[in-house]
């Protein structure tokens, strides 16, 4: 794979033999939140972040409205990688990406992650209404401001703003018009990650994650909110680390 890839943004090369991460970023976000993990994360544990059309170095492609076209691109674009281990990390609406990845993947006879790991999202099973997809501009934007997380300069910023709202809008299309039902578990690891102080997706709303699959389960709340800060980064990142040791 080269670091030109459209699907993948590395930060650093990676040492041989290395377990890839793939990095899923949240809804309206890009591939740049997982810019430290490579610090974070052992040599043993290569972090790819996946970049989805619509932002960022691929703002001139249009986003994904629909969740199968979406995992189809990804499972053609991740597939020459399955050469050595892949687990995948997925925050937020990159959770719901990384689960049905997973399920795709098994779907199509290919192998299988090592690992799921998910954070800031509500069991799949729970089925919950994605709200404001469909609304004004105006409600996202209240949206965004309630979650935080989107720095102040991009929300003072009428054309920034006006970008990341549509990117935002497509990406909750997505999650508001999923309705994949699996007929069969996935039989992989999973471990999720709860803010104690995320209101959008509560740590009672995750721990049916543990539903998902036939394998072992952890669940692991941490201090914090929908998104992770600093801290919170490093709890995630010192967990997966021990995990793939």
């Amino acid at each position: 794979m080269s670091d030109g890839h459209r699907w993948f943004k590395r930060f650093q090369s990676p040492a041989a033999e290395a377990t890839t991460l793939l990095c899923l970023h949240h809804a309206g976000g890009n591939a740049a939140m997982f810019r430290e993990w490579p610090r974070l994360l052992p040599p043993s544990i290569d972090p790819i972040a996946v970049q989805l059309p619509g932002r960022a170095n691929r703002i001139d492609e249009p986003p994904f409205h629909a969740m199968d076209e979406l995992v189809d691109g990804l499972v053609d674009a991740v597939e020459p990688l399955l050469d050595r281990p892949v687990a995948v990390f997925g925050a937020s609406m990159g959770a719901r990406v990384g689960w049905q990845l997973a399920h795709a993947l098994r779907e199509r006879e290919l192998p299988m992650l090592r690992a799921l790991y998910v954070s800031a999202s509500s069991a799949p099973s729970l089925d919950r209404e994605v709200r404001g997809w469909d609304g004004p501009d105006e409600g996202l934007v209240q949206y965004m401001q309630r979650l935080g997380g989107t720095p102040a300069q991009f929300l003072d910023d009428p054309e920034l703003l006006a970008g990341i709202v549509a990117t935002l809008r497509a990406d909750l299309t997505v999650l508001s018009t999923h309705t994949y039902q699996p007929d069969v578990l996935l039989d992989i690891p999973i471990t999720a990650f709860a803010g104690v102080d995320d209101e959008e997706s509560t740590p009672q709303q995750i721990e049916p994650w543990g539903k998902e699959t036939t394998g072992p389960f952890v669940m692991n709340v941490i201090e914090g909110g929908h998104f992770l800060d600093t801290f919170a980064m490093r709890l995630v990142t010192d967990a997966i680390s021990e995990d793939l040791r």
